[in-house]
């Protein structure tokens, strides 16, 4: 089975626009989104005219502000303070990666709990912890929802998790967790990764290295989700040997057209929620 996260995302997105459409019937204004871009990198200018053009399309009034990538920090800061104060915004989000100058935990510990849609900021994450309810991590709440699309009962199972990064390991550990799974989390450090790998009912890839999960990592009938997107020769690959792993997986998510529209989605999802 191939998990179709462009149909998926489309679902969630077609309920946001109605629900947008009720709450600009009921109060004079639509959910507000702004996106803060630092610098010119290519692929972080890809990603939020996909941000911005998804925000269009349900009805979520978005705007970017763009900043230059010297820019001090102090003046992002007092930027997201300014936000933080208007009440036309609902949600703030900085795109990652920041020049190396820029601290980003700083960055993001400026941004209100209640308008940090990318659910990164301290409250938020120790909410996660304690599963109490909160903005969340986009990527890992959409990978959450593709699990639950495959009709898998996460209860009982051991999910084992590729990846320890802020934004998608941890944070998919934690929401499996609460679903009653067995987590195992690996990372560059993991000895016997693929003998552990190859016990998991649910196997998450999250590292950044094209093909790095093979065919003989992954146990008959597993769930394999793909958050890798990796630019090699031209061509979008994922974390995982796609071709291979679709002949022995329960379910697997491709790339392009798995965890990414999922992302989008979710974020969406968490500025509808800010309102």
């Amino acid at each position: 089975m191939i998990i179709d996260g462009n149909a998926v995302s489309k679902e969630i997105r077609d309920k946001i626009k109605i629900e947008v459409e009720q709450l600009r019937g009921k109060f004079t204004r639509a959910p507000g989104l702004t996106v803060i871009l630092i610098g010119d990198d290519p692929a972080s200018q890809i990603y939020v005219g996909r941000k911005s053009k998804a925000c269009s399309e349900v009805g979520i009034a978005s705007e970017i502000k763009r900043l230059p990538g010297d820019v001090h920090e102090n003046e992002v800061i007092n930027l997201i303070s300014d936000l933080n104060k208007n009440d036309n915004v609902d949600g703030i989000l900085v795109q990652l990666p920041l020049p190396k100058h820029l601290d980003e935990n700083k960055i993001i510990d400026a941004i209100s709990p209640r308008k940090d849609v990318d659910g990164l900021h301290p409250f938020n994450i120790g909410n996660l912890v304690l599963n109490k309810a909160s903005l969340v991590p986009c990527t890992a709440a959409g990978i959450i929802e593709l699990i639950q699309r495959t009709g898998i009962e996460i209860k009982g199972k051991h999910s084992v998790i590729i990846g320890r990064s802020n934004i998608v390991g941890k944070p998919a550990a934690l929401m499996l967790l609460h679903k009653h799974s067995t987590v195992t989390i690996c990372h560059s450090r993991t000895k016997d990764l693929k003998e552990i790998a190859k016990q998991a009912d649910i196997l998450i890839a999250a590292i950044g290295k094209a093909k790095f999960v093979t065919k003989d990592m992954v146990k008959n009938g597993a769930i394999v989700i793909d958050v890798g997107i990796n630019r090699v020769d031209g061509k979008l690959l994922g974390d995982c040997d796609f071709e291979e792993i679709k002949e022995i997986a329960g379910a697997i998510t491709p790339v392009p057209g798995g965890v990414g529209p999922m992302t989008v989605a979710m974020l969406l999802k968490n500025t509808l929620s800010a309102y």
